[in-house]
């Protein structure tokens, strides 16, 4: 069995790949490989899962992302890599608010110090992301647009390669989830200013909401959910998810999230179809509003 994540190793995806593979290991004891596909702010991987066979030996740890890469291709006048209906949800393995990271030695204590200096300075302060249109690249324009300043938007293959280039300086700011903040903050090399939740983020409760800052539009969710190509037999399916119910519970996998600052968030495929329904029209509005800016 293989689980494709779309990203290089670091981000969101493959935090939450890796011990869910480990877990499903020992409940099916036999080998569950994670293998990273990276490109196309997850799209090069999720294409690659909808046209594999549909036989419960391929599946996709995805982001939010997933939905977003179909409608930022159309908005290009491109054919998508990828549709939503080619994929059927198995489980939502977690789900964290988004950070607003800078680096420690940046000027900025505050949303407000960050936001003052983006107006004195439009387009100056580069950001990263995970790849245009993706999830990280949407909450901070959401932010952006809220706080009525520009930025510089610099496109990685990854929150991995993002995080990378906030810790060498080449960008100045990065939207992405509290799991793979933590040791940067723990070693003092990141700062975070903010939080796209409705309510502060456990693994940072010092750092208030966007909302608590005067933005009360400002609300974005990064999670991390298993999917299996749409054709999957009814039978595989079921196996599947109840191997996902045991999994979830998993005393390992549990410590290994818990660990990384994103605990578990664990959906069954019904309830997890419905989450992801909600979600996606959310952020398909937001790619609409990116596209009409620029």
């Amino acid at each position: 069995m293989t689980v494709i994540v779309g990203f290089p190793p670091g981000g969101q995806a493959d935090l939450a790949a890796r011990p869910v593979a480990a877990a499903l290991e020992r409940i099916f004891r036999q080998p569950v490989v994670v293998q990273n596909r990276a490109g196309g702010a997850g799209a090069i991987g999720s294409g690659f899962v909808a046209r594999a066979p549909a036989d419960g030996h391929t599946l996709l740890m995805a982001l939010s992302s997933l939905a977003v890469i179909p409608e930022a291709e159309k908005l290009f006048g491109r054919p998508p890599p990828y549709t939503v209906d080619q994929f059927t949800p198995v489980a939502l393995v977690n789900a964290d608010p988004t950070m607003l990271a800078v680096p420690a030695e940046a000027p900025w204590r505050s949303i407000d110090d960050f936001v003052r200096d983006a107006k004195a300075r439009p387009g100056d302060i580069p950001y990263g992301s995970s790849g245009a249109y993706g999830t990280l690249h949407a909450a901070m324009e959401m932010f952006a647009t809220a706080a009525g300043i520009r930025l510089l938007h610099v496109p990685f293959q990854g929150a991995g390669p993002a995080i990378t280039a906030l810790l060498s300086g080449n960008i100045q700011a990065l939207a992405t989830a509290p799991g793979t903040l933590t040791q940067h903050t723990q070693s003092g090399r990141l700062r975070v200013l903010g939080c796209w939740g409705r309510e502060r983020a456990p693994a940072f409760p010092e750092v208030p909401t966007f909302m608590e800052a005067g933005f009360p539009e400002v609300e974005f969710y990064i999670w991390a959910g298993l999917f299996a190509p749409a054709a999957t037999p009814a039978p595989v399916l079921s196996r599947l998810r109840e191997a996902m119910r045991g999994a979830m519970q998993d005393a390992d996998l549990r410590r290994a999230f818990e660990a990384a600052g994103s605990p578990p968030r664990y959906l069954d495929a019904p309830d997890f179809a419905r989450f992801f329904a909600e979600d996606s029209a959310r952020l398909v509005a937001a790619v609409q509003r990116i596209g009409r800016v620029e």
